[in-house]
């Protein structure tokens, strides 16, 4: 090629340029598979063929919280007015489970047909390109963040806090926002704080900060487990997956086992059956 060719130059151009622009998502289709992951680069929609959740059944002492979430998800699948919710608490209580286990049981036992899209925390600041992909499809769509949160330097809160309620088209009708957080507020306790002790106009600045939260209409605290219904846990596990066990020994067993973890979780109780049914020799989930 010979370089003082302009035309030659030119294409060389052109060509480096079009290498540069992203890649368009190619037409997306929602109707293969119940559940989808989010990739924001390259974008894309994986399909999820198989779903790893729980039996809503076997989710226990989170009853009230159930109650709330499902009655607002069917109400969301029926085209009737629903809010977004955060669940918020202790780690391992049961907070992504349950908003997996009611997708896969209001479609199975009522016959909707809900999409259950993940967005990771990562990929947040591409929210706005997923919600505008997702706007124009028929499917109503549950999207969900596990475990949600931001950092001081962080400011991809403020496009989802728009997104949330207050950009001027709103949530789409056909989608509703589920995320799970340790934090309340999404934000480090030290950071509100800090906020507060060297602004200038205190209570905007830390408003800023916790605003967030306040976009979502359902608030769904989960709390550490008591032992008893650590125990409760454990049985429900055990009998579901018939494990043969004596009453005492398994107490026994999954207390210790709870105790060299330094906590009472559906999650540690979920690690111990699968711990016991290995011992066993029988399958578990």
């Amino acid at each position: 090629m010979n370089e003082h060719d302009p035309q030659a130059y030119l294409e060389r151009i052109a060509n480096a340029l079009e290498r540069m622009v992203p890649k368009q998502l190619a037409d997306v289709d929602l109707t293969g598979a119940d559940a989808f992951v989010w990739h924001s680069d390259p974008e894309a929609l994986e399909t999820i063929l198989e779903v790893n959740r729980i039996d809503l059944e076997l989710l226990c002492g989170i009853q009230s919280q159930t109650d709330i979430l499902y009655a607002n998800t069917k109400r969301f699948a029926e085209d009737l007015p629903a809010n977004n919710a955060l669940l918020w608490g202790a780690r391992g209580t049961g907070k992504s489970s349950l908003i997996k286990a009611i997708h896969g049981n209001i479609n199975e036992k009522h016959g909707y047909n809900l999409a259950l899209v993940e967005i990771h925390r990562e990929d947040i600041h591409s929210l706005p390109r997923l919600l505008s992909i997702l706007k124009n499809l028929k499917r109503r769509c549950i999207l969900f963040c596990d475990d949600l949160s931001f950092e001081a330097e962080d400011t991809s809160f403020k496009s989802l806090k728009a997104v949330l309620e207050g950009g001027i088209e709103g949530r789409p009708k056909n989608i509703i926002f589920y995320a799970t957080s340790n934090r309340r507020h999404l934000m480090p306790r030290e950071m509100i704080e800090n906020e507060r002790s060297s602004a200038i106009h205190t209570a905007e600045a830390v408003e800023e900060k916790v605003s967030l939260s306040d976009r979502f209409g359902l608030w769904l605290g989960f709390h550490p487990l008591n032992q008893e219904t650590y125990f409760e846990i454990v049985e429900a596990y055990a009998n579901n997956f018939g494990l043969d066990f004596d009453k005492e020994m398994i107490r026994a067993e999954s207390l210790e086992w709870s105790m060299t973890r330094g906590s009472r979780s559906g999650r540690v109780a979920w690690q111990f059956i699968q711990d016991l049914a290995g011992r066993l020799g029988k399958k578990a989930g």
